[in-house]
């Protein structure tokens, strides 16, 4: 069997319509039909319910899915044992949130450009779920996640590193300097600025501060990191960032460190689809992440 078939079957079975499958393979919308068509016809059985919201896998698509994408996954292996012995070469899409794209992987892609010169990089910022997501449907070859726990029966994860977080405000701000720690009903009453809904650090200081009696925190939400810093380093609150997020920062004085109650310390886990393969410049690449963050 053509294993080109089972390519477009899986993809027309991840995005669910034909235009997507074609986006996503770069095929025409007629070539993704006629190959859809030919394996049904092949395995003598309908794989798809067409309907006007898109396609739909039938109940005997729903059961050589996953027979698919094990096909698919042995030829994935079987040329990467045949490449094993030459460069590492190919392409590899690496998720993770703006915290880790910003502060940290343009050092691990200057390195692999060193390393391995034929590896290529592509960087997907992505939220939490977008990341699972993608490792799921194998548009992502990895992610990085800043999560206490990867907890996803089909991802394994393994947790790299530890980032130390760092309560931040102007130098202006009446908090810096302060040599008494500010309590948690202190900081209840100031202005926060914060990365999105999802980035686990930002969400558990809401929590944290949102459980403080008698007060109403203001917290302000930015699916940018630099929007939130330049909100803090103008005056008008503070923020929780990983301390590597805002190193310059700190040394050039435009941010400052608040003293107050003790922070957790967050985890970076780099995660892959259990039953996927990773080709020899998956591997690299994650090598030199782990490299990166153990020092």
């Amino acid at each position: 069997m053509d294993t080109r078939l089972l390519q477009t079957f899986t993809a027309l079975a991840r995005s669910g319509s034909f235009t997507g499958a074609a986006a996503e393979l770069q095929l025409a919308q007629s070539t993704v039909t006629a190959q859809i068509k030919a394996l049904e016809k092949a395995l003598g059985t309908r794989l798809f319910d067409r309907l006007a919201r898109g396609a739909l896998l039938t109940d005997a698509g729903r059961r050589l899915l996953t027979l698919a994408e094990e096909v698919l996954e042995a030829e994935s292996r079987l040329f990467a044992a045949a490449a094993e012995d030459g460069p590492v070469v190919g392409t590899v899409v690496v998720g993770a949130g703006e915290t880790l794209c910003s502060a940290h992987l343009p050092t691990v892609i200057a390195a692999l450009r060193s390393l391995h010169p034929d590896v290529e990089v592509h960087l997907q910022p992505c939220s939490t779920v977008s990341a699972v997501e993608g490792l799921r449907a194998g548009r992502l070859d990895c992610a990085l996640f800043l999560e206490d726990q990867v907890d996803h029966p089909d991802l394994t994860a393994e947790r790299i590193a530890g980032q130390p977080l760092v309560l931040l405000c102007a130098p202006s701000h009446p908090l810096a300097g302060r040599e008494r720690p500010a309590s948690w009903q202190e900081l209840a009453q100031e202005s926060f600025f914060l990365h999105e809904q999802g980035c686990s650090y930002s969400d558990w200081l809401a929590q944290r501060l949102l459980a403080v009696a008698g007060t109403q925190p203001r917290l302000t939400r930015f699916g940018s990191i630099e929007a939130a810093r330049a909100c803090v380093a103008a005056g008008l609150g503070l923020t929780v960032l990983p301390r590597a997020n805002v190193a310059e920062s700190l040394r050039d004085g435009r941010l400052t460190a608040v003293s107050g109650p003790a922070l957790p310390e967050v985890s970076v886990h780099l995660a892959r689809h259990r039953r996927r393969h990773p080709s020899r410049a998956a591997r690299a690449v994650a090598a030199q992440v782990v490299r990166h963050f153990r020092g």
